[in-house]
């Protein structure tokens, strides 16, 4: 299946059915008395979280969503049927954007939320609703009012508790196809990982966790260069990040910095995102020159980096404990991030 984390969608909710005018034969009483019911309401066009949905593809094949109209009354003071509503499932993580305001209207982060989004329009009143001691044969009725209509943004944020980051090439996709069921696509060359991947990850400890192989980030990532700042948002729904770095770049290049490299394209971006817990993982271990690579990356980042090889699963037990470790510690913080006000 193609991934699609990105769509904007009309939606118009149904219009009010017309109130009747009609009047009942009754002996003594004007016109027979009038008995024209009431027109059905539109239906709303409703978004709700769906944990069984991983991409917007749905949106694009079909961009505008239509709920019913509501029908118009009938005699003997029949109310009309209400419009059906339209249902929009999408995918945990989607946030929803009002295109015309910029409004965020909805951030779908729990299973079964939802939101009405376009509400339907009142139907109108048929003309029995109109009688009265000084009229009591009004030909008055109101038509039903018009639905809501919107053009929305939707974009796709995924939710993962952690979130592997790194140059292309420093083994990303390795490691989740190592500690995962995740099959994603592995090469010699960089930008094989084009789409993000989820992996579920469960350790020797019976606890499970997921991971996100998120697209390698190069410099000018937050101006789009590369795969660009369309990937980097993903990152903003992880818990932690494990930074995947290259003990022994093929190229020659400093590990420290490429390290940096990326830790700047993550400050650019975002300085909420930067302050995540962050795990850093000298990958590769296997090769020539990677213990040189490591003491590199101790000394000049003065910090604790986790030594590991994703070919040969050299330190992955490690590293899946630390991980455990950290989202425990996280359990026990406050929460950082305000909810958004749906």
């Amino acid at each position: 299946m193609r991934f699609v984390d990105e769509a904007t969608i009309y939606v118009k909710a149904g219009d009010g059915g017309d109130g009747c005018v009609s009047f009942r034969r009754e002996k003594y009483v004007p016109r027979g008395g009038p008995s024209g019911g009431d027109g059905g309401d539109g239906g709303d066009v409703i978004i709700t979280g769906d944990p069984n949905m991983s991409t917007l593809l749905d949106l694009v094949s079909r961009a505008e969503f239509r709920a019913g109209n509501g029908k118009p009354g009938k005699s003997k003071n029949q109310h009309g049927a209400n419009g059906k509503d339209v249902v929009i499932r999408l995918p945990l993580g989607t946030v929803v954007i009002d295109d015309d305001t910029g409004l965020t209207l909805a951030d779908l982060t729990e299973a079964g939320r939802s939101l009405v989004v376009t509400r339907g329009g009142k139907g109108g009143r048929g003309n029995a609703r109109f009688a009265s001691a000084q009229n009591r044969a009004p030909t008055q009725y109101e038509e039903g009012r018009p639905g809501q209509e919107r053009h929305l943004s939707v974009e796709l944020k995924l939710v993962a508790d952690v979130g592997l980051i790194g140059q292309p090439n420093a083994g990303k996709s390795t490691l989740l196809s190592r500690i995962s069921a995740a099959h994603p696509k592995i090469a010699a060359y960089p930008f094989t990982t084009l789409d993000p991947m989820v992996g579920i990850v469960d350790t020797d400890a019976y606890q499970r966790f997921t991971v996100a192989d998120l697209p390698g980030l190069i410099r000018g990532a937050h101006e789009g260069k590369g795969l660009g700042d369309e990937f980097l948002r993903h990152i903003e729904r992880t818990r932690i990040l494990v930074h995947l770095v290259d003990a022994a770049p093929a190229d020659g290049s400093d590990p420290p910095a490429n390290y940096r490299v990326i830790r700047n394209e993550l400050e650019l971006y975002s300085a909420r995102l930067a302050a995540k817990p962050e795990l850093v993982v000298a990958n590769k271990m296997d090769l020539q020159d990677a213990e040189r690579g490591l003491e590199r990356l101790r000394e000049e980042l003065a910090r604790d980096v986790i030594p590991i090889s994703g070919l040969t699963g050299q330190g992955v037990r490690k590293l899946l404990a630390r991980i455990l470790h950290t989202l425990e510690e996280l359990k026990t913080r406050p929460e950082q991030e305000p909810p958004l006000h749906l």
